[in-house]
């Protein structure tokens, strides 16, 4: 859907892209503590909603990398 319809449908579709990336870095044994939707993103009459993957710890943004990297292959 990316950035057609209403302004409530563009919300739920960032929102269900927010819990797909929550399960799958679950799946993964990853869990981002500030995964969210950005709150600036979802302002004005034309919201264009934006996931904010939020902060980690350098360890954490190593097992990303390693599990995104074994993803590739």
């Amino acid at each position: 859907m990316a950035q057609s319809g209403s302004a409530a449908e563009r919300i739920e579709d960032a929102e269900r892209a927010r819990e797909e990336l929550r399960a799958a870095l679950k799946g993964a044994g990853i869990t981002l503590p500030s995964l969210s939707l950005d709150g600036v993103s979802l302002a004005g009459d034309f919201p264009r909603p934006l996931v904010d993957l939020g902060r980690c710890t350098p360890d954490l943004a190593r097992r990303i990398a390693e599990t995104v990297r074994k993803g590739a292959l």
